[in-house]
């Protein structure tokens, strides 16, 4: 019966650290093949930002993982000079989000430095099977 207990004391903790991690709105994410064609296209390409271990997107600004103080340090001094209105995608594709450090965090960084036109890249599962295994354009195109 402990068991049975402490496991379920387990899945509701974990859940509930998913619901804090999760900080963006379903609006806030953009659909991979959206953002593929922009790069294809190189045509109202957004300001693409990875916040994971390898910027794989071309044209993507590389800040890296911003799970410590001297990511989102980086983070918040890439932003300084970015117009509050710019398009910006965030991304990092290291995980599924439920256990992704890195992408809560930036969102929370550009919600409190007061921008207004940001977006999570739509990578439920991580950047190989939502992005690579699409055939959507990687630096190693």
């Amino acid at each position: 019966m402990i068991k049975i207990l402490l496991g379920f004391l387990l899945v509701m903790a974990s859940t509930f650290s998913y619901a804090q991690k999760q900080n963006w709105k379903e609006e806030q994410l953009m659909d991979p093949a959206q953002l593929a064609m922009a790069v294809t296209n190189n045509k109202d390409l957004p300001m693409i930002v990875c916040v994971g271990p390898g910027a794989n997107i071309p044209g993507s600004v590389n800040i890296g993982m911003v799970n410590d103080k001297a990511g989102i340090a980086k983070l918040k001094k890439a932003f300084q000079q970015v117009p509050k209105d710019r398009k910006i995608v965030l991304y990092c594709g290291c995980c599924p989000f439920e256990h992704c450090p890195n992408a809560a965090p930036a969102m929370n960084i550009l919600q409190a430095m007061n921008f207004t036109n940001y977006y999570l890249l739509n990578l439920p599962s991580n950047l190989k099977k939502d992005w690579i295994d699409k055939g959507y354009p990687t630096t190693n195109n």
